[in-house]
């Protein structure tokens, strides 16, 4: 991080007003050197004024002691200094106080007025100690010469230390314009970083929830599948075993599909183990996420299907369910048409969930399929009736981790469209999902 003007001064606080301690010696051993310079030319001060030289250089020395304050009160020492150039002392604090002045923050029009006072004050006391000395002087000069070092000293003693204050002020305020520029930069960084983090925090949640819906429609469908046929292979494996059979192939058909696509996920998890635990690259999970949305797809890939599960798969999706003991019907209204991928495959994914829930809770129970297709959107309804007995729904003991709904839902809303679902009157339950078409 970068060193603020802020924590500089803060960091670095001098006595009083000053905010170093390498100012406030500055100051002292400036307004010591003033106070000499007063106090010596207080003397000459005093004898001209016929007063005693204790009194001269008490005069001066307090006088000249007033440039301890210039940091905090630049007009204050100007004044002061003007106020003395009469009596022929303070030439020192005249020109640190000038310099002082012109390098603070106070109005140009003050910095001006000041300078100008000081130029008038230094420019006739020059004038009038000129003229005395050429007049007491043994050589004979022009009349041009007064004029013009009156005029030369008094530009000299005014004029650098102005424009030298000038540009170091300048200097000073870009210097902390610059400082704050670059504090706002780094607070605007920060707050990137940390708003960058959130997102990505945000990103990983949204990724572990659909891996998790991925991998519950790879899953779910078929285990469930495989344990109602489990089930009837139990009740049946006596009585007629030409259907426990066909039952235990279809168990192990659906187990070896569903092994394939979780070995296709997890392989995806494994991925770095060749590398070496030192050199193991980190999965993304967006990576995990990809691989759990291609086996979910796998599901009518290996019949020779498209891009991932259609509409047009319902038909098989149904006859599964009906080869498992459920009695099913299908109702389409509308002229059947084709939409987006991800439209088609949301509304098979709630044709199936809600077909996975009869098995678990409702085993035996009638159900109806009903889709519509509108002129901007595609509706779907999945509603059983009460199963013909209270023990059925447990009878093949489906474990549930109450997510089906949940996915349903992000899945349906991701897409724009209303998911509703709840019991019916006559005991049942009914799923509806409305996806625009669009």
């Amino acid at each position: 991080m970068t060193t603020t003007g802020e924590e500089h001064t803060t960091g670095r606080g001098g006595p009083w007003w000053w905010t170093r301690w390498r100012s406030a010696v500055l100051d002292v051993g400036l307004a010591a050197g003033s106070a000499a310079e007063c106090g010596a030319e207080g003397v000459r001060f005093a004898r001209d004024a016929g007063v005693p030289a204790a009194v001269g250089v008490v005069f001066g020395v307090l006088a000249g002691s007033m440039l301890v304050v210039r940091r905090k009160w630049p007009i204050a020492v100007v004044l002061v200094s003007i106020a003395i150039t009469p009596a022929q002392m303070g030439y020192l604090m005249g020109i640190v106080g000038l310099y002082t002045l012109a390098a603070s923050e106070l109005p140009r029009r003050i910095i001006g007025s000041l300078a100008g006072m000081s130029f008038l004050g230094m420019l006739i006391v020059m004038f009038v100690r000129v003229k005395q000395d050429t007049q007491r002087g043994t050589w004979e000069l022009g009349d041009w010469f007064v004029p013009f070092a009156s005029i030369t000293i008094a530009v000299g003693m005014t004029a650098p230390p102005v424009l030298l204050g000038m540009y170091v002020g300048a200097r000073r305020r870009l210097m902390e314009s610059l400082r704050e520029r670059a504090d706002s930069l780094e607070r605007e960084l920060q707050l990137l970083a940390e708003r960058a983090e959130e997102r990505a925090e945000w990103a990983r949640g949204e990724e572990r929830t659909r891996i998790a819906r991925e991998m519950h429609d790879v899953v779910a469908h078929r285990v469930s599948l495989m344990v109602v046929h489990a089930a009837a292979l139990q009740a049946v494996a006596r009585k007629d075993p030409e259907k426990a059979v066909k039952n235990a192939a279809l168990v192990g058909d659906m187990g070896r599909q569903a092994l394939t696509e979780l070995r296709e996920m997890l392989g995806v998890l494994r991925s770095g183990d060749g590398v070496g635990s030192r050199g193991r690259a980190a999965v993304p999970l967006v990576a995990v996420g990809v691989a759990a949305a291609a086996a979910a797809s796998r599901v009518v890939d290996d019949e020779g299907g498209g891009d991932g599960p259609c509409l047009s798969d319902v038909d098989e999706l149904l006859g599964q369910s009906a080869a498992a003991g459920m009695a099913v019907d299908l109702s389409v209204e509308g002229e059947t048409r084709s939409y987006a991928a991800e439209i088609e495959q949301t509304a098979y994914r709630v044709v199936q969930e809600a077909l996975t829930n009869v098995h678990k809770h409702a085993a035996g129970a009638k159900t109806h399929v009903r889709l519509a297709h509108r002129v901007s959107e595609i509706a779907m309804q999945v509603e059983n009736e009460p199963p013909p007995e209270p023990a059925s729904a447990s009878a093949a003991r489906l474990p549930s981790g109450g997510n089906g709904l949940v996915g349903m839902r992000e899945r349906v809303i991701a897409l724009g469209g209303v998911f509703v679902s709840g019991p019916t009157d006559a005991g049942g339950f009914r799923v509806s999902a409305v996806i625009p078409a669009v």
